[in-house]
């Protein structure tokens, strides 16, 4: 029962370090680490309901909320009542959302670079870490 056997522990502090990694480069677009993933899925496809972006996130739709709230209170994207269902919002990436796409063009690079790990290193990695979600959520039943 040491901490430095403890995967947990790991994943902990290479998520804060992947937030320490990003915030330079994100603070002067003015959005923050969740709310970049957020336009990614919406520079892929927009319109897109709350809860089809929740669940490409893996998010709860109470913790994505706020996010779009601050999203649209930018001017990245608009919040509309669906016309398939009243009860939904469409998210749709705003004129503004679309030049930020532009200028956010160079992070994946610029995070790449400024951790000096290969093209091989990261494709590595995130396959070993959709298996352990894979297999985290099928032993959890989420």
């Amino acid at each position: 029962m040491r901490l430095d056997q403890q995967v947990c522990f790991a994943i902990g502090v290479a998520h804060r370090a992947v937030q320490a990694v990003y915030r330079p480069l994100l603070d002067p677009l003015g959005i923050t680490h969740p709310q970049f993933l957020v336009m990614l899925t919406l520079w892929d496809s927009s319109p897109r309901s709350v809860r089809e972006i929740a669940t490409e996130l893996h998010m709860d739709v109470g913790t994505l909320s706020p996010l779009l709230r601050r999203l649209e209170a930018a001017g990245f994207v608009t919040r509309t009542r669906s016309l398939r269902d009243e009860r939904a919002l469409d998210i749709a990436v705003t004129p503004a959302g679309r030049k930020l796409r532009l200028r956010a063009l160079r992070v994946p690079e610029a995070v790449n670079a400024s951790l000096g790990l290969s093209q091989n290193d990261f494709d590595e990695l995130y396959a070993l870490l959709e298996r352990f979600t894979v297999a985290a959520r099928t032993s959890t039943g989420r």
